[in-house]
């Protein structure tokens, strides 16, 4: 089997799981009670804390542990929102993840805040004209993802900022794509907020992390004790921190986070890989088309469109007959049959739209031999329908 699919998830670490075993079974107390027993849980949650600030280039207090990529997209948009005295105006992209669309959907829709939805080029990438346009005094926040877990566009995040900033609006990315390809140093990025999620890069889900820049003020949506600062209440799942900060240090130590902001040496790896992969798949269908930006796009993506296809065909033909498997689309759109929000943004008829198929490696071995397989599914598929 060759699993394709790591946008969607990935393996958790053997070093993970040892890391974080401790805290399931023997350290298994409340951080927050006052005796001996939650003592060793309270310090293992503190060192991860600590250590996810030192892998991003931050402060420990600026960490707020999450059940995933999703709570944390949802408490950096609203909380940050309804925190913001200034403005009642959110501006996002038309192709971010639904964590973030429906969350400025819902300010919209409960708080009356006025949600503008940025247009993108045909290659995914945000229009910075339409945003630079938009972002004015009225702004409490400007969100625009790092990378597409569609399409695998990478956005100018540090140009979005300056825009923002400029104009006096904080800036949240959600970053849970890029984690372990592409530089996720909020300095970097010159960002207030940036979402991480665990079981993209090796660690359990359930795991996440927001990091907020010291001084942003953040609503929280769960209320209860208090904990993680007060920003999100309930008893914190120590072993998913300490996951998480394990996989964050596994990814440091492999040259993978590009904390001075370069591009991962790793990453160019994988990215020669994928575009050998892409050119093979490109070359061996008729009328094939890459979506997402040629070039700048996370290093293990590639997504297409298969005119004369039906891209769900074409991915149980894959695993059915070549035993590949990879996806028809984001794994948070599953169930549903509507063409992809993402790809009509990008001008892609309905009907083409919903031919594609995405491939994800986590590894520059995981396209060997993938091309052939991809081209024969394709035929195969298309002589079914003709």
């Amino acid at each position: 089997m060759r699993y394709l699919d790591a946008a969607a998830t990935t393996p958790v670490r053997r070093e993970v799981l040892e890391a974080m075993w401790p805290y399931l079974t023997g350290e298994f107390g409340n951080p927050s009670s006052h005796h001996r027993v939650g003592e060793g849980p309270a310090r293992g949650l503190a060192q991860a804390r600590r250590t996810v600030a030192d892998c991003l280039g931050a402060r420990a207090g600026e960490i707020t542990f999450t059940s995933g990529g999703t709570e944390a997209d949802n408490l950096a948009v609203k909380g940050i929102a309804l925190a913001r005295p200034r403005g009642r105006r959110v501006v996002t992209s038309a192709v971010e993840h639904p964590a973030v669309l429906e969350a400025c959907a819902y300010l919209e829709r409960v708080h009356g805040f006025e949600v503008v939805r940025v247009g993108v080029d045909g290659d995914g990438v945000v229009d910075l004209d339409e945003l630079r346009a938009v972002v004015d005094e009225r702004t409490a926040l400007v969100s625009v993802m790092l990378a597409n877990n569609e399409i695998g566009t990478v956005q100018p995040v540090a140009q979005v900022a300056a825009i923002a900033h400029e104009a006096g609006a904080l800036v949240h990315t959600d970053a849970v794509q890029a984690l372990g390809a592409l530089p996720v140093s909020p300095a970097a990025l010159g960002v207030d907020a940036l979402s991480l999620s665990g079981h993209k890069a090796g660690a359990p889900k359930g795991s996440g992390v927001l990091w907020t820049r010291a001084g942003v003020a953040v609503e929280p949506l769960v209320h209860g004790g208090g904990q993680e600062r007060g920003r999100r209440s309930g008893t914190e799942n120590v072993a998913g921190a300490v996951a998480m900060a394990a996989a964050m240090r596994l990814l440091e130590g492999e040259g993978r986070l590009g904390s001075d902001g370069a591009v991962p040496p790793w990453s160019a790896g994988l990215a020669a890989a994928r575009d050998a992969f892409v050119r093979a798949v490109l070359a061996g269908t008729d009328g094939a088309r890459l979506t997402g930006h040629a070039t700048e796009r996370l290093p293990g993506h590639a997504s297409f469109c298969f005119p004369g296809t039906a891209g769900e065909t074409v991915l149980l033909t894959l695993e059915q007959d070549h035993q590949v498997i990879c996806s028809s689309g984001s794994a948070c759109a599953a169930g549903s049959s509507d063409p992809s929000p993402v790809l009509l943004a990008l001008g892609i008829s309905p009907e083409v739209a919903e031919t594609a198929v995405r491939f994800t490696a986590g590894g520059p071995g995981d396209f060997e031999g993938v091309a052939d397989a991809v081209v024969e599914a394709v035929r195969q598929v298309g002589s079914l329908r003709n």
